[in-house]
């Protein structure tokens, strides 16, 4: 059981970096144009750049879901249909990313051409087809943090109660707050502030995982080593 911990651990760990590495390379703008509306922020990246991204970022994707059920597991001894309705949110809304994130690149090879009616109405219809995903990718990890913080402070999961401040969104709603208050740094972190998020999240969790032993992986403990009630 802790080696099933550890591994799902470790492929939401390796998602993140793919995706946020792929992503950086799709996404990135030394000019940090990403409030303005569009996709100017695109403008002048390389096919070459746009494609290694791709490649990187769907293939990492992949792995996403792998990292759900790690959750899964770490908030299973709180509430098993709570963890597993938030395992099963989340995967649903990373199988939309993998979608999402494999349209980038040809929305970037159309801004590299010249500005003509057929190309904006192109652009158009991806805005709708595709950004409606994000919306719905936003709103699953919105939900999977509600229930993570909600089963993390009940204390009867595999994580501290300090764990639940830790959250995905509010990780995400970090990496604006950097972009807003130290821009130089945050125009790094923020085209890619969903896998910063689940990477500083996942490298936490690991570290629970790594610490769970053959007992309390059937009776959860606190840090300080209490055993929790069921």
């Amino acid at each position: 059981m802790q080696r099933e911990l550890i591994l799902t651990g470790l492929a939401g760990l390796l998602a993140s970096i793919l995706v946020g590495i792929g992503e950086y390379l799709l996404h990135y703008d030394t000019l940090a144009r990403f409030s303005v509306s569009g996709y100017e922020y695109m403008r002048g990246i390389s096919a070459t750049r746009s494609t290694f991204g791709h490649f990187l970022a769907v293939f990492g994707a992949t792995l996403y879901p792998i990292g759900c059920y790690h959750i899964y597991l770490m908030l299973r001894p709180a509430n098993q249909r709570a963890a597993f309705l938030a395992f099963a949110i989340a995967a649903f809304g990373f199988m939309l990313g993998v979608v999402w994130i494999g349209s980038r690149a040809s929305v970037s090879a159309l801004m590299q051409l010249p500005a003509s009616p057929e190309v904006m109405n192109l652009i158009e219809l991806y805005a709708l087809r595709y950004e409606t995903l994000l919306h719905v990718i936003r709103l699953t990890t919105l939900i999977l943090s509600g229930i993570f913080v909600w089963l993390t402070l009940s204390m009867q999961s595999y994580y501290p109660r300090w764990m639940a401040i830790f959250n995905p969104i509010a990780l995400i709603l970090a990496n604006f707050v950097l972009f807003l208050i130290a821009p130089s740094i945050g125009k790094h972190t923020m085209p890619i502030a969903l896998n910063v998020a689940f990477f500083i999240f996942f490298a936490l969790s690991l570290i629970f995982a790594f610490r769970a032993n053959g007992a309390s992986l059937h009776t959860p403990q606190t840090l300080t080593g209490t055993t929790k009630q069921p």
